[in-house]
């Protein structure tokens, strides 16, 4: 099952009993605060279920060319959620 922004809204409302529009706006309100703390440098963590890290890498393909850099992100599932999902196999 994939859950996309709609089902994930129509999911939150049913279970809260919320406005699917509070909640969609509450959601994409969610994603615009993580974005702005990821791009200044910042990182997310959801205690018990995700880190979201971005780190920065210079690299140089050869001595001649300037370096440049990249962005990258990395996500790491947090120990209860991998044991929770080990538990469904």
């Amino acid at each position: 099952m994939t859950m996309t922004k709609n089902s994930t809204v129509q999911e939150i409302g049913r279970r809260t009993r919320l406005k699917n529009r509070d909640v969609q706006l509450m959601l994409e309100t969610l994603v615009e605060v993580w974005t702005e703390a990821l791009v200044n440098g910042g990182r997310v963590e959801l205690e018990h279920f995700i880190v979201i890290d971005v780190q920065t890498i210079e690299r140089t393909a050869n001595r001649l060319l300037s370096k440049r850099r990249f962005r990258q992100i990395t996500v790491r599932a947090s120990k209860a959620l991998r044991d929770r999902l080990n538990e469904q196999t």
